[in-house]
């Protein structure tokens, strides 16, 4: 049945969207910041939707926080046979960089998840709390880097300036798992989107340092491209698995809110050089 490859689908795309630079940064979104994706796959054009938004939370012991807010959905035809919906909250300190702490949550048909996690990086733990199956909660031990989760580690990309054959390495956070990454620059590509075609940069994670879990033990892949203009967005993301490929393709993008104003402004669709 189509149902349990589209459960797959959007199971590896929240994967997506729910890790780490080598060096700090502020996060790669600002505040108003927002990326709002079609998800296909196969036969469905539209088999869901993925959006991204940044938000200013409000600051602690004076320092400024930012709350990085994802959702993902299933949608039309697809939603008949597959029912999924998941939101993912960030909380970033904005002058370092670092991930704070992460709220997910996921409901299908056949199943509900809800944990958060949060970060001590003097300690170098993670407290691990898991609300529908408690005893999974636990104290994990950070591996070196600052975690973020897998789409952010790949937006975070946009400061980098990576050249094909370069590569960085990123700590990502998954659920009550780490998985240490190195973040290969492929070439350029042509990508086209709803917003305009884009001379992009191809990204791919590999897992490398370690044996390979999760997906990336089952064999699937991940890939990026980041636009290379001005705004270096992600305008593209894809999963790979045996039985095809999810695809999510930027159709929106609004800026940072600009100061004086109460909403943020739409970019142009911008152009390949």
């Amino acid at each position: 049945m189509l149902r349990l490859p589209l459960s797959f689908v959007f199971l590896g795309l929240f994967c997506l969207t729910e890790g780490v630079r080598s060096l700090r940064a502020t996060p790669a979104l600002a505040d108003g910041e927002a990326l709002t994706y079609r998800v296909s796959w196969g036969i469905f054009f539209n088999a869901g939707e993925i959006k991204i938004g940044a938000h200013n939370a409000p600051p602690e012991n004076g320092q400024p926080r930012l709350t990085v807010t994802t959702t993902t959905s299933t949608r039309g035809f697809a939603r008949t046979l597959y029912k999924f919906d998941a939101r993912g909250d960030a909380l970033f300190d904005i002058k370092n960089g670092q991930l704070l702490s992460n709220v997910e949550t996921s409901k299908s048909e056949s199943k509900e998840t809800k944990n958060s996690i949060l970060f001590d990086y003097t300690k170098r733990t993670a407290s691990y709390v898991n609300e529908i199956n408690p005893t999974k909660s636990t104290t994990l031990e950070m591996p070196p880097g600052e975690p973020m989760d897998l789409i952010m580690s790949l937006v975070q990309t946009r400061a980098w300036d990576l050249k094909p054959g370069q590569q960085r390495d990123a700590l990502v956070i998954f659920d009550d798992e780490f998985y240490e990454l190195t973040i290969h620059a492929e070439a350029y590509e042509t990508v086209h989107t709803a917003l305009g075609t884009f001379n992009s940069l191809l990204l791919v994670p590999k897992m490398e340092k370690t044996p390979p879990k999760g997906m990336f033990k089952r064999g699937s892949g991940v890939k990026v491209w980041i636009s290379q203009d001005g705004l270096h967005l992600p305008v593209k993301f894809q999963v790979e698995f045996k039985f095809g490929a999810g695809v999510a393709s930027l159709i929106n993008y609004d800026l940072p809110t600009v100061a004086g104003t109460s909403s943020p402004a739409p970019a142009p669709a911008a152009k390949a050089p």
